[in-house]
């Protein structure tokens, strides 16, 4: 997004990745849809609304004016928000220790980025948008993980963005999109880039969240926001930085958090084991007068 901002609109940006994302997704909706129950549909348009529509465009504005390294600790809000939406809307009961576990990733996420880069916390009206955008995730994620779990992800995925092509191209079309010299180098750069977060970003990761969401919990899919920076420092590793002692705490900080809020209840994790031939026949053996 940082890159194509230097080419393109936030408006721009925002609307191109999901419009992308919805045209390639477009021709698996129309076979996928007539799998889905009419009643969920209207679920599925609000999952594209709070899933990648709106956030798309509180993340494109937001980072016309804030440091990447604060958006990135602000997108770790989204465990939070998930935490906090489920808890006030949904009435989740969820135990301290995944609470806990929440906050503790999170604290390590903030020591790990501001001891990477300095931060400028300038522009907080921007920010507040992240804030925002994590926000939506959150209402999105429970959304999914409350009345869309019978729904497999790929038809959750395709389905709801398809949608959102109806927004976006309105958006391309009002923005004047369509009348931007291409020939501009900066401008086909711009496009490159936001081009791949449209496939990859707003497509294919869709689909392997909400998978992650099915198979394990919507908390647990909202903290891959906590490997975020794993990622960072691997590229840097890559570009030939260091990675000092301080990074590995912060990182082991993270991973605390993690296991703590995934942690398996005792009384959940205790496998109750079928009862043998021996003891079978045991029983019944007792059981003869």
């Amino acid at each position: 997004m940082k890159v194509s901002n230097e080419g393109l609109t936030a408006a721009h940006i925002a609307a191109l990745r999901i419009f992308l994302a919805a045209l390639v997704f477009t021709p698996f909706a129309i076979f996928h849809i007539s799998k889905v129950p009419r009643k969920k549909l209207g679920l599925l348009i609000f999952t594209g609304i709070f899933g990648n529509l709106l956030p798309a465009f509180c993340f494109a504005i937001a980072l016309l004016k804030i440091d990447s390294s604060l958006a990135g600790i602000l997108n770790s809000l989204t465990p939070i928000c998930v935490v906090f939406i489920g808890v006030l809307l949904f009435r989740d009961k969820i135990k301290i220790q995944k609470i806990a576990g929440v906050l503790i990733g999170f604290a390590g996420v903030c020591l790990l980025t501001v001891t990477q880069k300095n931060i400028s916390i300038h522009n907080l009206g921007y920010a507040s948008l992240v804030i925002l955008g994590t926000i939506f995730y959150g209402i999105n994620v429970n959304l999914v993980s409350h009345y869309l779990k019978e729904i497999k992800p790929g038809h959750i995925a395709t389905i709801s963005l398809a949608f959102m092509s109806i927004p976006a191209g309105w958006v391309l079309w009002q923005q004047g999109f369509f009348k931007i010299d291409f020939s501009d180098t900066t401008v086909q750069w711009a496009l490159f880039n936001t081009i791949l977060l449209g496939l990859v970003a707003s497509a294919f990761a869709t689909v392997l969240f909400y998978i992650l969401v099915q198979k394990a919990s919507g908390l647990f899919a909202s903290l891959v926001t906590y490997g975020i920076p794993f990622v960072a420092l691997f590229w840097g590793f890559i570009d030939g930085e260091t990675i000092t002692i301080t990074g590995f705490i912060c990182l082991a900080i993270i991973l605390l958090g993690v296991f703590l809020a995934n942690r398996p209840d005792k009384k959940n994790s205790e496998v109750k084991t079928p009862p043998s031939k021996f003891d079978v026949e045991k029983a019944d053996w007792i059981k003869q007068p």
